[in-house]
């Protein structure tokens, strides 16, 4: 069963940057899609950015342009650089494959967005 440890939120002003990282084990990660969640207070979690295994990503709408997924297997990591960050952005980020196979989320990473 996949487990990861994400990492890298934080408390940034619109306008600004962060770098979320992934490390993911308990599966062979280099042929899994694996994909960037986010949950904002009061609603549902949803799919931000999904790289495959031959490294093909997409987005959803309000990502484009701003987010780059990208990962390393050698080090069994996915990142997530986020750029000129919304306050709309403000969310628990997490990392699992894609498709969610069930049961299992990690701790989350919180981004903050906020003058």
């Amino acid at each position: 069963q996949v487990q990861v440890v994400e990492s890298g939120g934080g408390l940034v002003q619109p306008g600004g940057s962060l770098r979320l990282s992934c490390v993911v084990s308990g599966i062979i990660f280099r042929f899994n899609a694996m994909g960037w969640y986010r949950q904002a207070p009061g609603k549902q979690r949803e799919l931000v950015a999904t790289i495959t295994s031959g490294h093909s990503t997409n987005y959803v709408d309000s990502a484009k342009g701003r987010f780059t997924i990208s990962r390393d297997n050698a080090k069994n990591t996915v990142y997530l650089q986020m750029n000129s960050l919304k306050l709309e952005d403000t969310a628990v980020y997490y990392c699992n494959v894609v498709p969610y196979a069930g049961g299992y989320w990690g701790q989350g990473t919180q981004v903050t967005v906020s003058s």
